[in-house]
């Protein structure tokens, strides 16, 4: 099986973005704000929106179960308070849900949470719980950044988020560290915030303890880790600089990357880099980067194609393409089995 752990729906139908468009303009007056239980998508809408795209693509490029979440730029925690970032949230999980019940042996859920700036992150943690123990859901994309480029919240490390923490071990769910949109014009948010907020969480995670307190929490790290794999030998050096553990010590029994690294020569790097054990398979298709590189003629999020063209033993394979997804979402065999 090949299982690809980053996956968004970015093709949902167009009744979500409406209603997200009409709970922004309700921000200027509480009485006009939607009730999302109003959202009217039919179960062929959802067909037609994947059939097209995600499972088109499943087929032609031979994955077999994508790890499935709400749209990450969409999420948008910056905008309004609480109460619109759990609406928000309630209604992309509840469509994702709805997507991993028609397709339940192509999709398996990871849930968007309520964060909003300035409130506690523990406060997301019934959202997670709901979204795991009633939906099926196997983990969470978690966003370091809720104000949306402006870094205004605690690092990761800090115990503003440990209540969060706790649910995650109680539920054992994996954390996707993954930002949304960003509002600061300096940051381009596929290109320069999320490799930010990739590369920042690693830091942030080499200088503090965390993994002391919370032994199995577990992250993942996308888009191949930022730009650590590149710069791994600044890392070990300031680790040692600040006399800290080795980094496999340190963080690779907790803190894992994905492969969505859209050339070759990154692959080879960070296979060269990162210990299999800590790699999972991922593309995030259909997602920030949709054309066709015209170097090769292949769709450059098609990462499936480098693995296969890396000399791996079959063990290896085996680990990026479906085992360590299978450890790291350690729910997610029984998801699995449930739906075989």
């Amino acid at each position: 099986m090949i299982i690809d752990c980053h996956g968004h729906y970015t093709t949902a139908p167009a009744e979500l973005q409406k209603y997200r468009d009409a709970q922004i303009a309700g921000l200027k007056n509480p009485a006009d704000v939607p009730v999302a239980a109003h959202i009217k998508i039919t179960d062929d809408q959802i067909r037609e929106s994947l059939e097209k795209a995600q499972l088109k693509l499943q087929r032609e490029r031979g994955t077999d179960l994508t790890i499935f979440s709400p749209r990450a730029s969409a999420m948008a925690h910056h905008i309004g308070n609480e109460t619109t970032s759990l609406n928000w949230s309630q209604a992309c999980n509840d469509l994702i849900y709805r997507v991993t019940t028609l397709y339940p042996e192509n999709f398996s859920g990871v849930c968007q949470l309520p964060q909003s700036p300035g409130v506690e992150p523990g406060r997301s943690a019934r959202e997670l719980e709901r979204c795991v123990t009633e939906l099926g859901f196997i983990g969470c994309n978690l966003n370091p950044d809720p104000s949306g480029g402006h870094w205004t919240a605690p690092p990761l490390t800090d115990r503003h988020w440990y209540p969060l923490y706790e649910k995650m071990v109680e539920l054992d769910v994996p954390a996707m560290v993954h930002v949304s949109a960003s509002c600061n014009p300096v940051f381009h948010a596929t290109g320069a915030h999320y490799i930010n907020a990739d590369t920042t969480a690693f830091m942030q995670f080499l200088t503090a303890d965390l993994f002391k307190d919370f032994p199995t929490l577990k992250f993942i790290i996308p888009h191949g880790g930022g730009a650590v794999p590149f710069h791994w030998g600044r890392y070990r050096g300031l680790a040692q600089d600040l006399k800290r553990p080795l980094l496999g010590e340190l963080l690779l029994k907790n803190v894992f990357f994905d492969t969505c690294v859209y050339h070759l020569p990154g692959i080879e790097l960070l296979l060269k880099v990162i210990p299999i054990d800590n790699i999972l398979f991922g593309s995030e298709m259909v997602g920030a980067v949709r054309g066709i590189d015209p170097e090769t003629g292949q769709y450059y999020d098609d990462t499936k194609r480098y693995i296969d063209a890396l000399r791996l033993s079959d063990g290896d394979r085996y680990k990026i393409f479906e085992g360590n997804a299978r450890r790291v979402y350690s729910r997610l065999g029984a998801r699995l089995r449930k739906s075989s």
